[in-house]
């Protein structure tokens, strides 16, 4: 995508300035915003509406106008409860103004005329919406309509207990190597179990941590998929590569047969897994970038440069190397007063400039949604967020906008839990899978 002046750009233009003597008599407004997958490390996904609103008050003032701005603002740790709050509260046309979520809701939300183009009231040829980075802004798009703005950009790593490499014998030098080695194909999947069992055989951790990896669903494991050669979407349809698929439920299959990762892995509670990691008790696992700041926030792990090195997820065999990124996104939802969802716009607008933004990267330790905001001194000495943003970023891969990916994501999560816990067989589960999808999607997905 390539961000141009237009005639539609210039006619928002003209209908943004036209709304600011509307936005002058609106001397008190309340704006809701709800936020998906938040915790204490990810407060400015609220918090810079906020901010926002003060600065859209500070302007008002000084041009003379009256206009009083009250943000509700709404954290859900919780995917699950997130959506439903929402869906509840549109179907009681009470849904926020604004909600931050995954990009992957835009498809199905716009098609439900849940949410609104946010290209219909902002200028994107204008700073600092025009400052975001491409790609971004082409995950946060549908059907070529700019429907958010990315909140936040992360990608999701392979770590390693640095202790217990050196004691399988990577030297420093090796391992400040690594991730290089693992961009280059040149550490493997297949070196990564090995790896996991050599810490097991010595003693180092338990049967079962030595590949430690999400115990739920989620994105993280299409990047599994894609390390295996496979492909989501071609040409706007969904693909299903069996070859792929089959090599990526083998690979869970032969973590759990060496015993490198438990049988029963999948469904243990979140907060065990986390005081695991942060301790040593595993010796690789899987996560994102945010990770970083629940382990030395929450979890207590104060030296993590000196225990852990982060790469990205290696190639398997047919594929590369490569990370996942999953932007959560602003969009303004359908049902509000015109004038209202103009000054949301503005509020998200504002909430993406560089050194706002910068605050939610550094303290939740994701990472920047534009060009200049790496220059932003507080955010370039941050040195996770500078090193995970030149270590993994340009890897990144995305899941496709596509209103069916959803069917595509349960049936693909169904079989590969089958085939990790020896419910199937991993031909089985790869078969299944295939008929499942044929039945569900028809042509809308390619089979190959």
């Amino acid at each position: 995508m390539t961000i141009l002046p237009t005639l539609k750009s210039l006619a928002v233009a003209a209908a943004i300035l036209a709304s600011t003597s509307a936005i002058a008599l609106a001397k008190d407004v309340h704006i809701s915003v709800w936020a998906g997958g938040t915790g204490p490390n990810d407060v400015y996904r609220l918090d810079a509406i906020e901010i926002a609103a003060q600065q859209l008050q500070r302007e008002a003032a000084l041009k003379g106008e009256d206009l009083k701005i009250t943000v509700e603002k709404k954290p859900y740790s919780a995917w699950e409860d997130f959506k439903q709050a929402l869906t509840l509260a549109a179907e009681a046309k009470t849904a926020p103004n604004i909600v931050v979520s995954g990009h992957e809701d835009i498809a199905p939300w716009s098609q439900a005329g849940l949410i609104v183009p946010i290209e219909d009231y902002v200028d994107l040829d204008s700073w600092p919406l025009s400052d975001i980075y491409e790609n971004l802004l082409q995950i946060a798009s549908y059907n070529g309509t700019v429907y958010g703005i990315p909140q936040d950009a992360e990608s999701r790593p392979m770590f390693f207990w640095k202790p217990y490499m050196k004691a399988i014998g990577y030297s420093d030098a090796d391992l400040d190597a690594l991730p290089q080695s693992v961009q280059d194909g040149k550490y493997t999947m297949k070196n990564l179990l090995e790896d996991a069992k050599k810490m097991q055989d010595k003693g180092l951790v338990q049967p079962g941590y030595g590949f430690y990896p999400r115990t739920s669903n989620g994105p993280d494991y299409w990047q599994f998929y894609t390390s295996f050669g496979g492909t989501m979407e071609e040409g706007g349809k969904l693909v299903f590569d069996k070859a792929a698929m089959t090599r990526t439920y083998q690979f869970f299959a032969d973590a759990v047969k060496s015993g490198v990762t438990k049988k029963n892995h999948i469904g243990m509670p979140g907060d065990q897994w986390w005081k695991e990691v942060a301790t040593g008790k595993a010796g690789v696992w899987d996560g994102g970038t945010w990770h970083y700041a629940r382990l030395v926030n929450q979890e207590g792990l104060k030296d993590f440069f000196g225990n852990v090195i982060f790469t990205l997820i290696p190639a398997g065999e047919g594929g590369k190397a490569n990370t996942l990124t999953h932007p959560l996104v602003y969009l303004l939802t359908a049902g509000h007063d015109q004038e209202d969802t103009e000054i949301a716009a503005q509020l998200v607008k504002i909430a993406s400039e560089p050194r706002i933004n910068a605050l939610h990267a550094v303290k939740s330790a994701h990472l920047g949604i534009s060009k200049s905001e790496s220059t932003v001194e507080f955010y370039s000495a941050d040195r996770w967020t500078r090193e995970a943003t030149e270590r993994l970023l340009p890897h990144a891969n995305a899941m496709p906008n596509n209103s069916d990916f959803g069917k595509y994501w349960n049936i693909m999560w169904k079989n590969l839990e089958a085939s990790w816990t020896g419910a199937k067989t991993v031909d089985a589960a790869v078969g299944d899978a295939e008929s499942e999808l044929k039945s569900t999607l028809g042509d809308k997905i390619v089979i190959r």
